[in-house]
């Protein structure tokens, strides 16, 4: 039995020592031994080797209607709706180096710029589109994503709620299939909501018009109020500083390096000086030169210190006795803050009439959509967003392009 099974395992290292030998072959004498016949009295033929898979079954299902049957299941129900766009995947991946891609164009490459600016934020509330492209439908996970994903970006629980309850009745009702589509829809609302909480207050006629920039230490208040008396230029108004943050060591000499860099006038006291002493000689100085638009800078304060809002809401009295209208204030807040902004708000609304925000810093945030929240609780529209360090940086805020730039 023995002998029998040693004769059998000798044609297997037969089999081996001629596979030795054929790889030491010379290429004419491999050409030459596949053309002779096979002895039948010799060793078997080596096992033929498996055969390999077919093209077709190695390409995926591209068919977006049809789930693939290798991942997870299928969503159904009456809420799912499936996609019929096979690219919507692919854009998603690519929107990001779009971002970096410059035309020649100015208005082209500045609306890139903007883009660019709420890339952080467009990047949280991409996700749930993304997975509803992988997933091939939108269903009731895609609103769950969705309603995440705004609230991660600080609109608040009662604006995603909102957002994504709106969206959900038009999309289902109107039969949305595809991912641009469904982009647009949350375009739709969220400009929509933004416009619901009232116009930016419009410039009275009598002169001067005195604008207060407030907002917590840090926030970039100085720099902004040099920005929007720029913007102010460029609208052929007469702009008048007054340095009215004599609290902070450099806030002076900051205060008149940029009126210098705008072409304005500045007026400023010593440091330690009463700030509404300097808001009062600012309107007096304005409307001895006819000014059109004081832009007073305020010292950063914390809104949990009732002495300095005092102090603030003494500022404002002393300009509304001065002037026929009531002034305004901006209040400034930085995207990075997220909901505490809607805090800083509702406390210095006590303190002044804030007419609108200011939001910077905006190209560092994933929570641009803390303007949400601040005007569906206070009711307070943005006037201003910014989104890099240039003059022209800081602009008049749109609702459109804002929702356009987040989705």
């Amino acid at each position: 039995m023995a002998a029998a099974n040693s004769k059998k395992k000798r044609p297997r290292k037969e089999r081996k020592e001629q596979k030795k030998l054929a790889r030491k072959a010379t290429s004419e004498e491999l050409e030459t031994s596949t053309e002779r016949e096979p002895d039948p009295s010799g060793p078997p033929a080596p096992m033929p080797e498996e055969p390999s898979l077919e093209p077709e079954e190695l390409e995926p299902d591209l068919d977006l209607l049809e789930p693939d049957p290798s991942g997870p299941p299928a969503p159904s129900g009456e809420d799912v709706i499936f996609l019929e766009s096979a690219e919507t995947g692919e854009k998603l991946e690519e929107e990001p180096e779009e971002e970096f891609e410059y035309e020649e164009a100015e208005d082209e490459e500045e609306e890139k710029k903007y883009r660019r600016g709420f890339f952080r934020s467009r990047k949280v509330l991409s996700k749930p589109f993304t997975r509803a492209a992988m997933r091939r439908a939108i269903d009731p996970e895609f609103w769950d994503d969705a309603e995440e994903a705004l609230i991660t970006a600080d609109t608040g629980v009662t604006c995603a709620t909102e957002i994504v309850e709106r969206s959900r009745k038009r999309i289902l009702k109107e039969g949305v299939k595809d991912l641009e589509g469904l982009k647009q829809v949350f375009r739709e609302e969220v400009a929509d909501m933004l416009e619901s909480f009232g116009p930016v207050p419009a410039p009275p006629a009598e002169k001067p018009h005195v604008l207060f920039v407030v907002g917590v230490n840090g926030v970039g208040k100085t720099t902004t109020s040099a920005k929007i008396g720029w913007q102010l230029k460029q609208q052929d108004k007469a702009v008048l500083f007054a340095a009215a943050d004599t609290f902070r060591a450099a806030g002076i000499e900051q205060m008149e390096m940029w009126a210098q860099r705008v072409g304005s006038p500045v007026v400023r006291h010593k440091l330690g000086g009463d700030p509404a002493a300097v808001v009062f000689d600012a309107i007096e100085s304005a409307q001895a030169k006819g000014i059109d638009v004081v832009i007073v800078d305020t010292a950063g304060r914390l809104h949990t210190k009732k002495n300095l809002m005092d102090e603030l809401n003494k500022m404002w009295r002393v300009a509304d006795r001065q002037l026929e209208t009531s002034p305004e204030a901006i209040l400034v807040i930085d995207a990075t803050t997220g909901q505490n902004g809607v805090t800083q708000a509702r406390v210095f609304g006590e303190a002044l009439n804030i007419g609108s925000i200011a939001l910077t810093k905006m190209d560092g945030s994933a929570k641009g959509g803390v303007v949400m929240a601040i005007g569906r609780e206070l009711g307070i529209p943005v006037a201003y967003i910014g989104v890099g360090e240039g003059m022209a940086d800081l602009r008049p805020f749109n609702p459109q392009e804002y929702a356009h730039a987040l989705f």
